[in-house]
């Protein structure tokens, strides 16, 4: 029998990653293969903690923020001038630059923290979920239903952020940390144009890269939804239940 060509092995891979993280809770005592934002609270507020890579004491400053609760944290470390030279270049992504971008910031020079609340959508869910770590690629999924109504009027932004999980004390870290890894946005809603009469739900579910370093038992997922003008509609982060 002649082997699959490269190119069909990670579609197989693909499809099968983002499979899982798509399915719907299981009523089964099998372990667990997923996880999901499933019966967690509602998260009121977003807390966004960007550092430069150049600040190697920005990591450990005792004056680092702590997340309230309702509230969702999430780390950004941002490439700094010194490039692969900097301190904390190895967690550096470009993704937090284009996360400022989106939220009209500067580059900080040491440290920046952005505070949103979170507007309730009334009538509606948002769901992340994520399956098992698989060839360093994770499945991962992003769902809002049913679609609100305002979505008709203008176009929605979902963020979807793979963070690594890392407990306080870890190189020195006052503070948990949501690193982020990887990111997926992506674009929701048609405006001046009627939605598909059969579409009920906005649904996104892609494989997402597992930077190397990162511990794949520390992973899990956060997201959001923004209108145009920035404003976060819904936040929801994964929690794995105990096996």
């Amino acid at each position: 029998m002649k082997p699959f060509p490269p190119y069909a092995s990670a579609l197989v891979m693909t499809c099968l990653l983002t499979a899982l993280a798509g399915l719907a809770p299981l009523r089964s005592a099998q372990a667990q293969s997923f996880c999901a934002s499933d019966g967690q609270p509602r998260s009121v507020q977003l807390l966004e903690r960007f550092m430069n890579a150049d600040c190697e004491h920005c990591w450990s400053d005792p004056a680092t923020p702590q997340p309230s609760v309702g509230q969702i944290a999430l780390d950004w470390v941002v490439p700094g001038s010194k490039g692969d030279d900097a301190p904390l270049s190895a967690v550096a992504s470009r993704d937090a630059l284009a996360r400022l971008e989106a939220l009209g910031e500067s580059r900080p020079a040491e440290v920046k923290t952005s505070l949103h609340s979170v507007k309730e959508l009334r009538g509606t869910t948002l769901r992340v979920s994520h399956g098992l770590p698989l060839n360093d690629y994770l499945g991962t999924s992003i769902e809002l239903s049913p679609i609100p109504v305002l979505a008709k009027r203008q176009r929605l932004n979902a963020w979807l952020a793979l963070v690594e999980t890392l407990p306080a004390g870890t190189e020195g870290s006052p503070v948990e940390r949501n690193l982020v890894r990887n990111v997926i946005q992506t674009s929701w809603g048609v405006r001046n144009q009627r939605l598909k009469t059969d579409q009920s739900r906005f649904f996104e579910a892609r494989s997402m890269s597992i930077p190397s370093g990162t511990d794949p038992n520390r992973l899990r997922v956060i997201g959001w939804v923004e209108d145009e003008r920035g404003h976060i509609l819904a936040a929801a982060q994964s929690r794995c239940k105990p096996t």
